[in-house]
């Protein structure tokens, strides 16, 4: 299969959720976060991921993948954040469109309503990833941040995944700006992972209970320039 990684695009949209809804059906963190599943509305869902691409389109680094011989169709999606120095002040345009960004959440769930996600979890994982990153963080280049990389069931295991992580990579590396990302599996994703250059800093636990479903276990990765790759990656 020859694999053709590009920018996505208002008309890939569509595909890149078709891609996000079914590799993380039964994904950990979304399993917590959601966790009445009975609740899950997949028509807010692609409303809000709808809101996040056309966000990304402009002020990320989010890419698709297709076979060149059925472009129609699209086979994973990356979601990447651009590296920001920490000395270095947010810009007006994305200032104003995150702010653009928050409000156009705020009325989809007055439309659609919460669709079985659980705000308080929401919130205890966004603390505790910005109480990881404060400590992670110390590049004074910034870090391409990983936050999406997903394949179709049905054709993982054909490197759909790994050209979508090495387009980024290589722009790190020519660079020289280190990347992170947050996976919710060990395995097999830990391992996975380590095969593109990148290595565990930190187990990151989410707890909103006792029970064990109460409990989420993220695991955060850093890579720096250069890294070397062992010819394995993500399906």
């Amino acid at each position: 299969m020859a694999i053709q990684v590009t920018r996505m695009t208002e008309a890939d949209i569509d595909g890149a959720i078709d891609t996000i809804q079914q590799a993380f059906a039964n994904d950990p963190y979304n399993n917590w976060v959601y966790p009445d599943r009975s609740k899950v509305d997949l028509v807010r869902n692609r409303v809000s991921l709808t809101l996040r691409c056309r966000w990304g389109i402009k002020h990320g680094l989010f890419y698709v993948s297709r076979d060149t011989s059925n472009p129609s169709k699209i086979l994973g999606c990356a979601m990447w954040l651009a590296p920001t120095p920490p000395s270095q002040p947010q810009s007006w345009s994305l200032y104003f469109s995150s702010w653009y960004l928050w409000l156009s959440q705020i009325r989809m769930n007055l439309w659609y309503g919460r669709g079985g996600l659980s705000t308080k979890r929401y919130w205890i994982w966004k603390e505790r990833q910005a109480e990881a990153q404060s400590e992670i963080w110390t590049s004074e280049k910034g870090y391409y941040f990983c936050n999406i990389v997903t394949v179709l069931p049905e054709v993982q295991g054909q490197g759909v995944g790994r050209a979508l992580m090495e387009e980024v990579l290589k722009l790190a590396d020519e660079e020289g700006v280190p990347c992170y990302l947050e996976s919710s599996r060990s395995v097999p994703n830990v391992a996975i992972y380590e095969r593109f250059g990148f290595r565990l800093v930190r187990e990151m636990t989410c707890e909103d209970g006792t029970g064990e479903k109460d409990r989420i276990k993220l695991f955060c990765m850093t890579r720096e320039p250069g890294a070397g790759a062992d010819g394995g990656g993500v399906a």
